[in-house]
């Protein structure tokens, strides 16, 4: 009961700044990776609910392919922070290089939206999740509400996705423990594709030592293999994007 309090007090919020801003329209997705739409504690899409679309004839949401080609979860993708759509383009509150390349490369359909505010969430073990307030009419002040309202969105998209993540009815991730600096120097290299032999030679240690350290930190995943203990270290942020 705890739980639906929280998750619908979290929900009334997402829908009171969607009126607030005249971005009325609102799609969230707890795993953009997940074809399955998030639901109520009916058993019902919230995409049914409470959050309404201006198409009623476009159901986004029982379209298992939509996050594989809307424009704006392509963007989250490659961006940590809220952004915005004026009608043409995809712009931060700072210059980003990623929305940059992306504006300049990107052809995708908008889907009636003329303008909207996009705020990724990217959450442990490496899955992203988005809300997007919308409206299919423009609006003369976007730029405006985004730099009002940008981190307040931030936020509860943050709590909302956060919750209903942690009540997720999926299998939860194995609870994870600490790993020792040689065992994560090992994961670095493996993610590097180096072999066993290559990183004990770099590292100055023998091939069943840098076999064990790969085993041991397999184990604390709960995981086998190699590919999985880099996949899981990479998501929890043991491993970065500058692997060297």
């Amino acid at each position: 009961m705890r739980f639906e309090s929280e998750l619908n007090t979290l929900i009334r919020q997402i829908v009171d700044y969607g009126e607030q801003m005249g971005l009325p329209y609102i799609a969230a997705s707890s795993d953009v990776s997940d074809p399955s739409p998030m639901m109520d504690e009916t058993g019902r899409p919230l995409a049914e609910t409470v959050f309404k679309w201006f198409d009623p004839e476009f159901e986004y949401w029982n379209d298992r392919t939509f996050a594989l080609r809307s424009g704006f979860v392509q963007a989250a993708r490659i961006c940590a922070e809220p952004f915005y759509f004026d009608g043409h383009t995809l712009t931060s509150w700072r210059t980003n290089n990623a929305l940059d390349l992306f504006n300049k490369h990107a052809d995708y359909n908008a889907y009636g939206v003329k303008n909207a505010i996009i705020c990724p969430c990217h959450l442990p073990f490496g899955v992203l999740g988005t809300v997007v307030w919308a409206t299919n009419k423009s609006l003369d002040n976007i730029e405006q509400i985004f730099e009002q309202k940008a981190g307040e969105l931030a936020m509860v998209t943050l709590r909302f996705l956060s919750v209903a993540r942690e009540h997720d009815i999926s299998p939860r991730p194995p609870e994870v423990t600490g790993l020792t600096r040689r065992e994560i120097q090992c994961l670095k290299w493996a993610a590097l594709g180096k072999t066993d032999n290559e990183i004990a030679t770099i590292m100055r240690l023998s091939i069943p030592t840098i076999r064990f350290h790969l085993v041991n930190a397999g184990k604390k995943f709960g995981v086998y293999g190699r590919a999985q203990a880099v996949r899981v270290a990479t998501s929890l942020g043991f491993i970065g994007g500058n692997r060297s």
